[in-house]
């Protein structure tokens, strides 16, 4: 029996519509005679989905008795005897109550399949298991019901119902997905706009996964392997020279304009890994093509043209770009290059030659390896000198039991373990000297160097090229191995090097202390040619002009004529080494770490120069801003208050006493004004220079939020506030908590239209107490709200009796002190909401200072 197909409707989130459109397919299906039943849908009480149940047949469940308690689950077993064609299983992600068939849906639905009956179920991604502990980064919301990747994977369809995070919402604030009660605790928690993009991202992405893996098994399945154009992806081939920065430039501009293009960045080795490709460069190059956007990879081949167009085709690239050749034109009547064979066996994929610097500069010839050490090769020609007289007198004393063909064999032998130990000139030499001793001791006329017979000629000149062909494959072999070292420690110390530098401030003196280690070098130094009194971060210049800038290890050169060894960065910097000079080839991996010093260099200095200017750049912000909110704020109640007690002294009117109580209400009403001004001044001050006294303790906000109505007065009397009884106490300062309530409550109240007062609601979120205070005013541009917590900033003001500006800035520094958030959000339907999170109290609070509290 074949088995049954899944389809799956995948979506971001709950309410997206996936019961829906899985019920719309059941229908259209019914209506072509397809015979379908609903093994179990939930509709949760929304009225257009279960409009879409009418003329389905419907299983009965089956009823699960658990702890006391009356369950509902698909009847598996009655499916199964039903035997229908199609049968709907609504979240498939579902875990059973104990006592029934499986303990997952997805069992139940595996079941099925087996069957040979096709299922339609839905799914949201937040219950894929490799996806599981993202989604509670994300939302913070655990998922404790997932479905392993590979039964979604398996599924023959996966359709991705979609939806805006803004029109999810709005489905909300109508009622279509939850209940009233449920609403403004889900869209503050789960139902966020940040928390739904992500969401949706990673479905999109899941989904694109799958997608790509389909094209690809079908690509294979049917022995596809030509370039279908589904994407652009651009290729750049990388040869480890200079030319490189110029074509991955070149190749991002090109991925860009084909509207997001992924670009991937390619290095051929041979398959020795011995080319000649710059360490330094390659290394350079791939950080440039990762902060493009793009991938760097390596692959190994011997025919680069191949190997760069079998990776472009692995890939489904459309475009490759390469470099034109660095080759002479002697070079190019030899051989057509490496761009114009892969131009001709390129087929689809369009091939765009970059011209550059380089053009026609030629190729600098790998530097030959120095093969095996002096020790060695005179360990060699002592053992020729040794083992060939040994051998002649051995082989004499056997002259009637052996042939010449036995005697040729042992000195061949003989050859090949001195071009074990010596290398490739002590075999020669023994080959020559076992030439001659064959020819004088063993072949006639004996004791002469005359060679009678024609065929012993042949045998000696055999002999001869033999031993040298094996000389020198030994020989090779040693030089390889010799070069393959020096490569693999060279990738070692980039590699070390890449994951030690640009870590702030320590970077170029660990970067100087890792080149001393690695070359075991007295010390090293950065310097640079500057006038006197230098930059920052440098010692004084000497009288030539140099300073160091910074060292690693004992008495470092001042100069670079006193170096052992020199490496420049740049016209005025300079890497200088002292203990012993290095090899030219010891140059390659030098220029990297001089080239990551001079980064590390760069990277102090505008960390410094940014350290320096911050400060002085806020003071001088915060200086002008107080002064332009003095001139009025702080005056205004001040004037008001000294004309009232100024017209109660003087003698010209007679005021009655209600007159008089009205002019002291106007004057202590000011003077009122003015003392919150200063109090909240005081306050940002003492947060600003961390002195502010915070006491925590647990505190409930039905607590809390009563007096801070109380004060507000007349401005908080229609002030909606709904608050859980059975909301757990916050870790907070209890006076502070006050002052962010009072302070937020009043910035909602001078924003709130008429007749549509402000909202106080509080939920608890895992280890944190989110308190929001709600308006329907006209909002805050995503865009300005970081400004708007900038002291002084009155976004929106046109009176100059709003206050100076400091009610959300010294609001975010309290909660903040008490270890909590506020953030601002976009409230349903417009207005602004302002989340207060605050740490739930916990057994063993007490009331004490705050860490770093004054």
């Amino acid at each position: 029996m074949a088995s049954g197909r899944l389809r799956i409707y995948l979506g971001a989130a709950p309410g997206v519509g996936k019961t829906y459109d899985m019920l719309c397919e059941a229908q259209r299906r019914k209506a072509r005679g397809t015979d379908v039943v609903v093994g179990l849908v939930e509709t949760h009480g929304r009225p257009r989905t279960a409009a879409l149940l009418d003329g389905l047949e419907i299983m009965p469940r089956r009823t699960v008795s658990y702890r006391g308690a009356t369950f509902t689950e698909m009847d598996v077993d009655a499916i199964l005897a039903r035997a229908p064609a199609v049968v709907l299983v609504d979240e498939l992600a579902h875990t059973t109550v104990p006592g029934c068939r499986n303990a997952k849906r997805w069992q139940d639905v595996h079941e099925l399949l087996n069957a040979g009956i096709d299922v339609l179920s839905t799914l949201n991604i937040q219950h894929l298991e490799s996806l599981n502990d993202v989604v509670e980064r994300i939302t913070g919301v655990p998922q404790r019901e997932t479905v392993p990747d590979a039964v979604v994977r398996a599924a023959e369809q996966v359709e991705l119902v979609d939806m805006t995070p803004e029109a999810l919402r709005r489905r909300m604030v109508h009622g279509n997905i939850y209940g009233p009660d449920k609403v403004d605790a889900a869209l503050g928690n789960y139902f966020r706009v940040g928390n739904l993009t992500a969401l949706r991202e990673l479905a999109l992405l899941w989904l694109a996964d799958k997608v790509d893996e389909q094209l690809d098994h079908y690509r294979t399945e049917h022995q596809i392997s030509g370039i279908w154009e589904t994407r652009e992806r651009v290729v750049v081939a990388l040869t480890g020279g200079p030319e490189g920065d110029t074509l991955i430039r070149r190749a991002a501009r090109i991925a860009d304009r084909a509207k997001g293009a992924d670009l991937l960045a390619v290095h051929v080795t041979r398959s020795d890994g011995l080319a000649g490709a710059s360490p330094a460069h390659l290394a350079r190059q791939r950080v440039l093509v990762e902060s493009l956007g793009g991938s760097y990879h390596q692959v190994v081949g011997d025919d680069i043209p191949i190997a760069l167009l079998e990776f472009a085709r692995a890939e489904n690239a459309t475009q490759l770009v390469l470099g034109a050749s660095r080759r002479g034109r002697l070079a190019h009547m030899i051989d057509p290059g490496i761009g114009v064979t892969t131009t001709k066996l390129s087929g689809p994929i369009d091939v765009h030659l970059v011209t550059h610097e380089e053009v026609g500069k030629g190729r600098l010839l790998p530097r030959r390896a120095r093969g095996l050490t002096l020790r060695r090769r005179l360990a060699g020609v002592l053992a020729a000198v040794v083992l060939l007289p040994l051998l002649t007198l051995a082989l004499t004393h056997q002259r009637t039991g052996l042939n010449l063909t036995s005697n040729v064999l042992g000195f061949l032998i003989v050859v090949v373990a001195v071009a074990l130990v010596g290398g490739l000139l002590p075999a020669l030499l023994a080959a020559v000297g076992g030439l001659l001793l064959l020819n004088y001791y063993f072949i006639q006329p004996v004791h002469r160097f005359i060679v009678a017979e024609s065929n012993n000629v042949l045998a000696l000149l055999a002999f001869l090229a033999v031993a040298v062909m094996v000389s020198s494959v030994v020989d090779l072999a040693a030089r390889r191995t010799s070069q393959a070292v020096r490569a693999t420690a060279e990738a070692e110390m980039l590699s070390t090097l890449a994951g030690s530098v640009l870590r702030g401030e320590q970077a170029l003196p660990a970067l100087l202390t890792q080149v001393r280690e690695t070359f075991g070098l007295t010390s090293v130094a950065l310097l640079e040619r500057a006038a006197e009194g230098g930059q920052n971060g440098a010692r004084k210049a000497d009288r030539h002009g140099w300073r160091v800038v910074d060292s690693a290890g004992p008495d470092p050169c001042l100069r670079p004529d006193e170096a052992d060894t020199e490496v420049p960065v740049s016209e005025n910097l300079t890497l200088v080494l002292r203990g012993r000079p290095l090899p030219a080839a010891d140059r390659r991996v030098l220029t990297a770490f001089a080239a990551q010093a001079a980064v590390a260099l760069e990277q102090r200095r505008l960390a410094q120069v940014a350290a320096e200017a911050g400060p002085l750049a806020e003071a001088d912000r915060t200086r002008r801003a107080l002064l332009t909110a003095v001139s009025h704020d702080l005056r205004s109640p001040l004037a008001t208050a000294s004309a009232a007690v100024a017209n109660l002294r003087g003698n010209e009117v007679e005021w009655s006493a209600e007159e008089q109580a009205e002019l002291l209400a106007t004057a202590e009403e000011a003077l009122d004004h003015l003392a919150r001004l200063v109090e909240n001044l005081l306050d940002m001050s003492r947060l600003q220079a961390g002195r502010l006294s915070v006491f925590p303790a647990p505190v409930g906000l039905d607590d809390v939020i009563p007096g801070v109505l109380r004060d507000l007065g007349p401005a908080a009397r229609d002030v909606a506030v709904t608050v859980p009884d059975d909301l757990p106490l916050v870790y907070a300062d209890p006076a502070l908590l006050e002052r962010v309530i009072a302070n937020l409550l009043s910035n909602a109240a001078r924003y709130s239209p008429p007749g549509q007062p402000p909202l106080i609601t509080a939920s608890a979120l895992h280890d944190r107490i989110q308190l929001r205070v709600i308006d329907r005013g006209p909002g805050l541009p995503a865009e300005d709200r970081d400004q708007a917590f900038t002291p002084f900033q009155r976004l929106g003001d046109t009176d100059n009796a709003s206050g100076i500006g400091l009610g959300l800035a010294l609001s975010r520094g309290l909660t903040e002190a008490m270890g909590g958030t506020l953030t601002p959000e976009d409230t349903p339907g417009g207005g602004l909401t302002m989340v207060v999170a605050l740490p739930v109290a916990t057994v063993g609070d007490s009331t004490q200072p705050a860490d770093g509290a004054a």
